[in-house]
């Protein structure tokens, strides 16, 4: 991807500088995490059974922990390395949580870690068309992150997205035993996972819902998890939860944030519910689709 800079009607592009160390990413990630990635800090460099992790992350929305590697180099097998942390990590939890509550001062119980939401990330300035074709399954618990450096302080961050082709992990689990085993416990949820158990009015509603949305800005990415589809631009906008006869979304603003003059959305802020924000509304019908757009919308701009 090229960058530009404008200089009244014409253009220069940004010449890259590259890292040249490993450690100058792995800092700008950790100094930045949470902007980067919505993620809490636990640690750096933290060791267990001979293995060392670069970064040591929790998802408080995903209740679980992440493990971010950063590499210059191309010659690895990011597949192989991933399902290693990952089965590091299921066989080890209690390390985990203990590092977690230490570091932080807190007292996270194993019992409300999400296991099955645990994933890899790998962040390079460039990862191989192998590395990219290797994770490109839709159900694989391992990300890739592209990172470079351009003149003027410039950095852009990408993750690789899967293509809508992608298939399944599960039929090359058969074939290796930590993959099978990391796998049964790991779960990767897709759009599909949630559209099975939903009738077929609810799909029509939400395909009418998701296009909607997806035409209010570019690039937006979906992002499926355990409990609603996400919906995100650099953020989450939005999410969308399945009812049995209608859909519940949230927008991610803050109380006092939302102008909502017609009161469809309802103050979240000091209740429990499942998305982001502190606005939720119900949806039964596409009666106030327009409208509702309009609410999403400030979510972003």
């Amino acid at each position: 991807m090229n960058l530009y800079q404008i200089n009244n009607t014409q253009l220069k592009t940004l010449k890259e500088k590259p890292f040249k160390l490993e450690r100058e990413i792995q800092n700008l990630f950790e100094q930045n995490l949470t902007l980067l990635t919505g993620l809490e800090f636990v640690k750096s460099e933290f060791t267990i059974k001979g293995k060392r992790i670069d970064t040591l992350a929790y998802d408080a929305q995903s209740e679980a922990f992440i493990i971010i590697e950063y590499k210059r180099e191309k010659n690895i097998s990011v597949v192989d390395q991933g399902f290693t942390y990952l089965s590091l990590m299921l066989e080890n939890k209690a390390d985990f949580v203990l590092t977690y509550n230490e570091t932080l001062n807190k007292n996270l119980h194993s019992s409300k870690v999400d296991w099955s939401q645990t994933r890899v990330v790998f962040v390079s300035p460039s990862f191989t068309e192998n590395q990219r074709l290797a994770t490109n399954f839709k159900d694989i618990a391992i990300e890739l992150w592209e990172i470079k450096r351009f003149e003027n302080d410039i950095i852009s961050i990408s993750p690789i997205k899967k293509t809508r082709a992608a298939e399944s992990i599960k039929p090359v689990t058969k074939q290796n035993d930590k993959i099978k085993s990391v796998t049964a416990e790991i779960k990767v949820y897709t759009e599909e996972d949630h559209l099975n158990a939903a009738s077929d009015e609810i799909i029509e509603l939400y395909e009418t819902y998701k296009n909607a949305i997806l035409n209010l800005f570019d690039d937006v990415e979906i992002v499926p998890k355990k409990l609603y589809i996400a919906f995100k631009k650099d953020k989450n906008i939005t999410d969308i939860v399945f009812l049995k006869k209608a859909l519940k979304l949230s927008i991610n603003l803050k109380k006092g944030q939302l102008d909502d003059p017609k009161g469809l959305t309802s103050d979240m802020s000091e209740k429990g519910h499942w998305g982001n924000g502190d606005y939720e509304l119900t949806v039964s019908d596409t009666k106030n689709l327009e409208y509702i757009m309009s609410l999403i919308k400030q979510a972003i701009v």
